[in-house]
């Protein structure tokens, strides 16, 4: 995603241009790219075009940017090197005017370069030492993710009988985000945080007052990954038992659910329940045969159990023989 080779090859005739009072490197950008606002303060140039909806408004977004100045090889801020980039929530963290409206025109996946006049960027004054005063900036903007973060806060502001009014269609929408929120910082083994948001969304589904057996079928379905995914996560933050329980609350609502049961099966290989989770592992794997995840575990639980009934076996012999032998 960097820009260093288009500058770059325009840098190599910066020289003879400027002696031809050719326009300048931003000049020439300006020109192939389209006004977004209509004043030319905000200027966009696709590279790669992205998929689905455009961002909205307060979202949170997850991007890698790198910010240029005329004439300059190298980026004065960039997020490239960064394996994870923090996720920004547009109208808190995101700063510049122009990065925002400019991050408002993108879908995810898309890649562009934008040029932000001083009012758009950093101002007649700039921002020393890096910025000069009354600069022109190149920004180019790689959209990883973005997730509709407005609707949450929105919702998460209501009262609890306010929530309960909201159609249950737009809470399942507004877990779904949080479950998201909560699978990114899992991915990023930032589990403490992931455990917060699946408890989050938990609760908020929790506080439904439900109408029918439909709306409480819609529920569980909602529930069901969250205890799933908390399941996994406290056994990541070494919680057995923690991850047996909602475990088992997963299987509650799905009695033939081979990831719970996959989630019980290793819960219990932890705490040494290896007959609990032998039950478990093979009842997913009459479900699910073939699934490698299972039969290896299930060997390992088989070992462990073989393991652990010789130890018990080699601490009786010792003992009869300690007796038999006064």
């Amino acid at each position: 995603m960097s820009g260093n080779g288009l500058i770059s090859s325009i840098r190599r005739l910066i020289h003879a241009d400027e002696r031809l009072g050719a326009p300048s490197p931003f000049e020439q950008l300006r020109q192939q790219m389209d006004d977004v606002l209509g004043d030319g303060g905000v200027r966009k140039e696709v590279v790669q075009p992205g998929e689905g909806p455009p961002v909205p408004q307060n979202a949170s977004v997850l991007i890698h940017y790198s910010g240029f100045l005329e004439y300059s090889d190298h980026p004065f801020e960039t997020t490239t090197h960064l394996k994870y980039p923090q996720m920004m929530k547009l109208g808190r963290d995101v700063t510049l005017a122009g990065l925002e409206l400019g991050l408002l025109t993108m879908k995810k996946g898309e890649f562009s370069r934008f040029l932000f006049q001083p009012q758009y960027a950093y101002g007649d004054m700039g921002c020393p030492p890096f910025i000069p005063t009354a600069a022109t900036v190149l920004y180019e903007v790689h959209i990883l993710d973005f997730l509709d973060s407005g609707q949450v806060d929105d919702f998460i502001a209501m009262s609890p009988e306010e929530q309960n009014t909201v159609p249950l269609s737009t809470l399942l929408e507004v877990v779904n985000t949080v479950r998201s929120f909560g699978n990114r910082y899992f991915n990023q083994s930032r589990y403490d945080n992931a455990k917060d948001r699946y408890k989050q969304g938990m609760m908020l589904l929790g506080n439904r007052d439900v109408q029918s057996d439909a709306d409480t079928e819609r529920i569980n379905e909602a529930l069901l990954p969250f205890y799933l995914n908390l399941s996994l996560t406290e056994l990541r933050l070494d919680s057995p038992h923690k991850a047996l329980k909602y475990g088992n609350k997963a299987l509650e609502i799905d009695s033939n659910n081979t990831k719970a049961l996959f989630r019980c099966g290793q819960a219990y290989l932890e705490l040494h329940e290896y007959e609990s989770a032998q039950d478990c592992l093979i009842t997913a794997q009459a479900k699910k045969p073939f699934d490698s995840d299972i039969n290896n575990l299930l060997r390992k639980v088989a070992t462990c159990f073989k393991d652990s009934l010789d130890k018990q076996k080699d601490l009786y012999s010792k003992m009869f023989r300690h007796l038999r032998s006064k």
